[in-house]
């Protein structure tokens, strides 16, 4: 049981926690980029969005630059004694890097298509920007924002090639539920790499079902308030 039950605990924690941090993140990333205009804003776009793009190996190797000994963020942490690589936190900062464009495109999407008239009605009764933010905008925008963050949860939890290469392969440890797949094809152990794909296409299946049927009624809900 546990060469199944460990990594997918691992995996799940991983993805939980890389979830939460890309939620926080690109939705205030996504707020300034939807609210705000200023020089240079198309390139700040193509950066957040390039880790959608870049092979994993890619995106494990500058991960692997900026966190090692002499990276700038090795050595802003190193005196602190934090070590970060091959340890599941490097999974965590993998996956959320990996996961960040989806949370951020989406988000993006669903804040943007807010009506702004409704947010500066709030203004001129007096509404604070917090207050609008999570009384009006927030919840006008949660189809996209639920949408990205299901799919942040599929991507950090399928993630693979970027958190090999930083994380590593280590038994109970930093072996996720994918790494653990490769593991067991690498020495021939089909049976148990079977199970471990069974497992990941349930998880997976789950996923987008919720993606699907979750973000499709509230939005129709939302629709129909609006026409009402």
């Amino acid at each position: 049981m546990d060469d199944w039950l460990t990594p997918l605990l691992l995996s799940l924690r991983i993805a939980a926690v890389a979830t939460a941090v890309v939620f926080c993140l690109g939705t205030g990333v996504a707020w300034a980029m939807a609210r705000w205009r200023w020089p240079g804003k198309q390139v700040l776009d193509t950066l957040f969005t390039l880790p959608l793009v870049l092979p994993p190996t890619v995106t494990g190797f500058v991960l692997l630059v900026l966190l090692g000994r002499n990276g700038p963020l090795g050595r802003l942490l190193g005196p602190g004694g934090v070590e970060i690589l091959f340890t599941w936190w490097a999974g965590v900062v993998a996956s959320a890097v990996v996961a960040f464009p989806l949370m951020y495109n989406a988000a993006r999407a669903g804040l943007e298509g807010v009506d702004e008239a409704l947010e500066k009605a709030a203004r001129t009764l007096g509404a604070s920007e917090a207050r609008i933010f999570f009384t009006v905008t927030l919840p006008l925008a949660w189809p996209g924002l639920g949408a990205g963050l299901v799919l942040s949860f599929a991507r950090a939890l399928g993630e693979f090639g970027a958190t090999l290469m930083v994380a590593g392969n280590i038994p109970g440890k930093t072996q996720t539920l994918p790494i653990a797949v490769w593991a067991a094809v690498e020495v021939g152990d089909m049976r148990t790499a079977g199970l471990l794909v069974g497992i990941m296409l349930v998880f997976a299946f789950a996923v987008v079902w919720v993606s699907r049927t979750g973000t499709e009624g509230r939005f129709g809900r939302y629709r129909q308030v609006r026409r009402g």
